[in-house]
């Protein structure tokens, strides 16, 4: 008797977008990225645009995460029974359902209202950890409220007041985040020119810093800063957008928004954010503190150069995330999956190693599993969901990612991602 039909996500997947084509309905998120990308840039604004899409420089580093994905050919094997699989790994004690996490990205609200919160339901729906970013839109602990026994982490920007530091990581503890992520790789805001170009900071209009507006230590600095009397005096001229922005940072700072409108406090709080927001001294010795401040896991993200990577495994850390910050920071930068090739042999599966900076689709995570990382990070993809449908768009966004990865997998003779290794890919 012949075996059933190879069962898995994948075939799921595809399965149900083709019965919707037989009544003729069609994918609202398209499955591929390129269409994507291109529908998501119609939708959104050209601020949203360009801090979600834009990169340092020129854009060289962006164009070379991409170019080193094409330099690694997929080789299937054959004859290999894969009529199940299992995409399922483990990380830090929890099972997952797949090696892919949704990164943290800030400001999202500029793509979509929902922001963070949207992301978080459609996590929680797929299983899948999201990665609370440290410039949300909406406080940790109202993602976490919606996403149950989910699975979420937390990322660190190493803010220069070291209180302000451990109350964020307290509040971490306390919402049920599995891991802490320290964002090495933004101690400075690198030169984005398509920000620039139109003067555009959403920081500076009080997007993207509801984690610091919700923590105490962060409301009590505000209050200090306004009862010191510093920054009163402003060289902001009175204009249009100077007084959108004011009414921007009212309504995100808490509380009734004509009561901020006449109060001083949500505009203390941007200029104490932009500040205090990242700590350019950050340094080796700082981070070996971080073992009395949280009980939790801790990845070091940004991460590219194998040295780093070595001092990280003798600092006694529990991963790395090789990262370029999907190009924003350094224009030039080495690949960040050429980074990943030369890292994994030197901490060789002493340390948890994820990976982001371009990502798009399976079959790029299967290259990236292949050449050593124990997990993948999804960032812009899910945010262009994101814009075109919400929590249902990011859903779809990684229902696709994964349905490619696991329909490749099983094309190239493989039953789970611990069956990859470099033997799987050829130089192209």
């Amino acid at each position: 008797m012949p075996d059933e039909p190879a069962a898995g996500i994948g075939r799921d997947r595809q399965s149900s977008i083709y019965r919707a084509g037989v009544s003729g309905r069609k994918p609202v998120v398209p499955t591929d990225f390129r269409t994507l990308e291109r529908r998501a840039r119609r939708t959104a604004s050209a601020e949203g645009w360009a801090y979600v899409a834009g990169g340092a420089g020129d854009g060289a580093t962006m164009r070379a995460n991409r170019a080193a994905f094409d330099r690694w050919s997929i080789v299937p094997r054959m004859l290999r029974d894969v009529s199940r699989r299992d995409l399922g790994v483990e990380l830090f004690g929890r099972r997952i359902p797949a090696p892919v996490l949704l990164a943290p990205v800030g400001a999202a609200e500029l793509i979509h209202p929902e922001a963070d919160l949207a992301v978080a339901k459609a996590a929680a729906e797929l299983g899948l950890p999201y990665v609370f970013s440290n410039q949300a839109c909406v406080p940790m602990e109202e993602c976490a409220a919606a996403m149950g026994a989910s699975p979420r982490w937390f990322q660190l920007y190493w803010s220069t007041d070291d209180d302000l530091v451990d109350s964020l990581l307290s509040r971490a503890q306390r919402c049920g985040a599995e891991a802490i992520v320290v964002t090495l790789d933004t101690t400075l805001l690198g030169w984005r020119p398509q920000d620039l170009n139109l003067g555009s900071l959403p920081f500076a209009r009080g997007q993207g810093i509801a984690q610091y507006t919700s923590d105490p230590r962060f409301r009590e600095m505000v209050r200090e800063r306004v009862a010191g009397g510093a920054g009163e005096e402003s060289d902001v001229r009175v204009t249009f957008s100077a007084i959108r922005a004011l009414l921007s940072m009212s309504r995100r700072f808490p509380g009734p928004l004509l009561r901020n409108l006449r109060s001083p406090e949500p505009r203390a709080a941007v200029q104490t954010f932009l500040d205090t927001y990242s700590r350019p001294s950050l340094n080796w010795s700082d981070l070996a503190t971080l073992r009395n401040r949280t009980s939790l896991p801790i990845l070091l993200k940004g991460v590219l150069h194998p040295d780093d990577a070595r001092r990280a495994v003798d600092a006694g850390v529990d991963g790395v995330v090789v990262s370029n910050h999907g190009g924003r920071q350094v224009d030039g930068s080495v690949a960040a999956l050429d980074a990943l090739a030369e890292i994994a042999p030197v901490v060789d599966g002493e340390l948890t190693v994820l990976f982001d900076s371009g990502i798009r689709s399976g079959a790029d995570v299967v290259k990236a599993l292949a050449l050593g990382a124990d997990a993948v990070c999804l960032g812009r993809p899910y945010l262009y969901g994101l814009a075109l449908a919400g929590a249902e768009g990011v859903r779809a966004v990684a229902a696709n990612v994964l349905a490619e990865l696991d329909l490749t997998l099983g094309l190239t003779g493989h039953a789970s991602p611990a069956e990859l290794t470099r033997d799987a890919l050829r130089p192209a």
